[in-house]
């Protein structure tokens, strides 16, 4: 039975909605929110994400103020983590933006350092370079502003002066 010219028109339309919606529900990854996620100073790191981390594209998640990449996840942000206080926990500094670092069985967990709200993004260990994540999230990260306190090392802490006892 040959399709009549009108019902070609109508069908169209209707498999390209179908296939929308399709694809709109696919799985996202859930992700816990932070409990600083509702802040609205995530909001301009949020929107500066990139759409793609080395070769892992950006997919949907369940929760506020998160993201991830990759089929399975290799990166999972979270804005609005709790502020991380003095540490002895390795920090590097990546364009102005610094992160304490924590190694994990098979995850690396980098939380920003001296910016309210913090930013936590745990990254899948061999899967996924991390100087290239480290890059391209510090300049999104860096929208959310500084609290004047970075990364410091032994050299960056005065000598104490010598105490004077008397005799």
């Amino acid at each position: 039975m040959p399709l009549n010219v009108r019902s070609w028109r109508t069908a169209v339309p209707f498999a390209a909605v179908a296939l929308l919606l399709l694809t709109a529900c696919g799985p996202s990854v859930t992700v816990d929110e932070a409990k600083d996620a509702n802040n609205p100073a995530c909001a301009p790191m949020m929107v500066a994400l990139p759409d793609a981390l080395a070769d892992a594209k950006r997919r949907t998640t369940s929760s506020q103020a998160t993201a991830a990449w990759g089929d399975p996840s290799v990166v999972i942000l979270r804005c609005g983590v709790t502020v991380p206080g003095p540490t002895t926990d390795k920090c590097v500094s990546v364009n102005g933006v610094d992160w304490v670092m924590k190694e994990g069985e098979s995850y690396w967990t980098l939380t920003t350092y001296g910016r309210n709200p913090a930013t936590e993004l745990l990254l899948a260990k061999n899967k996924v370079p991390s100087d290239t994540v480290l890059t391209e999230i510090s300049a999104a990260a860096a929208k959310i502003p500084t609290t004047g306190h970075g990364c410091i090392g032994p050299n960056d802490v005065p000598n104490p002066s010598p105490s004077t006892t008397p005799n």
